[in-house]
């Protein structure tokens, strides 16, 4: 017995050494199975991989022009002990040289602030965890007047007069996102605006403070003339036009000379006889009324 099992498994094992013969020569069972699947776009074959024991996949190239870089797959297989070969998959993929789709990205990961135009609705995915009940400010559902009840009615009015009548309000999940997405953009300290300004918001007269605990980092800038203006800018953020800054006169300096460095003809046309009385001499042969060509010859400054 222990013979004969080693035997079978060396006769295995040398089996599966390479791919099965009967699959890989059936090459036209394979063409004729692409080509029922795209009639008139199988091309050439491409040549076959070994997939498993009788198992192996035949590549055909497609004529498609849409499809430029892609290729059939074919794949064959025998059952064991059997001679006929069948088809097991017929598909179209991709090589190395084919055009691919980018990688498919969920809706609420490509949304874009922009995106959001007047009418639209954008309602928080469920479950937000940038949010917390307003009442309480713990996982607990807030209370609500329309259920009734004289405890409820006494929670909101009291909710209401404190200011606090919001449903929920955000979490310290939602703020510390907030931070950070404040203070690494383009209106936090790492900007290149602030990198370039000569003082900071927190000593800018134009700076106003916000409320709670956001007050501790940032403020909105109310300056017209600044490119921040009505937006929320760390204390650290700056820009060219801080209250503080006082504008230096420049200084006059001398004025250079005009450099002149052509050579040019003006033709001067006289008409009139008033024209004649007050026309100058220029040179021989030039009489009154005449056409004068005056000459101006300049030379550049040889500074």
């Amino acid at each position: 017995m222990r013979l004969n099992s080693r035997v079978t498994a060396t006769t295995r094992s040398r089996r599966s050494a390479g791919p099965d013969p009967a699959c890989v020569e059936a090459v036209e069972l394979a063409r004729a199975a692409a080509a029922e699947a795209a009639p008139g776009e199988i091309g050439d074959h491409l040549g076959f991989d070994s997939e498993d024991e009788r198992l192996v996949t035949h590549r055909f190239a497609t004529t498609n022009p849409g499809y430029v870089g892609w290729h059939w797959a074919v794949t064959v297989v025998r059952a064991s002990r059997a001679k006929d070969v069948t088809v097991s998959e017929v598909v179209l993929l991709p090589g190395e040289t084919a055009v691919l789709a980018p990688p498919w990205v969920p809706w609420a990961e490509r949304f874009q602030p922009a995106d959001l135009g007047p009418g639209d609705i954008l309602p928080p995915p469920e479950n937000d965890d940038r949010l917390v009940p307003g009442y309480t400010g713990e996982t607990d559902a807030p209370y609500d007047p329309a259920d009734g009840g004289a405890y409820a009615d006494t929670v909101a009015a009291v909710a209401d007069e404190l200011g606090l009548g919001r449903a929920r309000v955000l979490s310290p999940v939602g703020r510390a996102d907030t931070v950070d997405r404040w203070y690494s953009g383009d209106r936090g300290p790492e900007a290149p605006l602030a990198a370039a300004a000569p003082a900071q918001c927190t000593t800018c007269g134009f700076l106003l403070p916000l409320a709670g605990s956001m007050a501790r980092v940032f403020g909105v800038c109310a300056n017209e003339q600044a490119p921040d203006d009505g937006r929320v800018v760390s204390y650290d953020h700056g820009c060219g036009a801080h209250s503080e800054i006082v504008a230096a006169p420049a200084a006059l300096g001398e004025r250079l000379p005009p450099v002149l460095d052509h050579v040019d003809y003006d033709l001067v046309e006289r008409g009139g006889p008033e024209d004649a009385a007050a026309e100058p001499t220029v040179g021989d042969g030039v009489g009154a009324g005449d056409g004068v060509v005056v000459e101006v010859v300049t030379e550049p400054d040889p500074e």
